[in-house]
């Protein structure tokens, strides 16, 4: 789990991209933890450094969730599609962006069994 958490490339599971959603509700608890405790001023420059790769493992995270549904990353930026990463099971088998990571699919040779039994039926 988490292999290569900030690359764009690859499918992720509905549980790697909870985890990552529970991951930036505790980092954003904790800023603002720092901010109520320490002051705006003193934490600003670690906010800096906290944001940027919070927001990149973000999108990365998303766009590979969006890829295990067969749509490009671009999609998470559609209002409440965080909700359908998070519900929605993923392609079966083997998509443009990679094989299932659940495994479900990724042998073709199950498919053209099925394919095979489905002509010899309607012959």
């Amino acid at each position: 789990m988490f292999k290569n958490p900030f690359s764009f490339d690859g499918r992720i599971r509905r549980t790697e991209y909870g985890l990552s959603v529970i991951i930036r509700v505790f980092v954003t608890f904790f800023v603002l933890l720092l901010i109520s405790v320490l002051g705006y001023g003193a934490v600003l420059a670690f906010l800096l450094l906290l944001y940027i790769p919070m927001v990149w493992f973000m999108w990365a995270q998303g766009a590979k969730r969006c890829h295990d549904l067969g749509n490009s990353g671009w999609y998470q930026i559609i209002p409440f599609y965080v909700l359908w990463m998070l519900f929605q099971d993923g392609e079966r088998g083997e998509n443009g962006y990679g094989p299932n990571p659940k495994g479900i699919g990724n042998d073709d040779s199950y498919d053209d069994q099925i394919d095979e039994i489905g002509k010899s039926l309607g012959q």
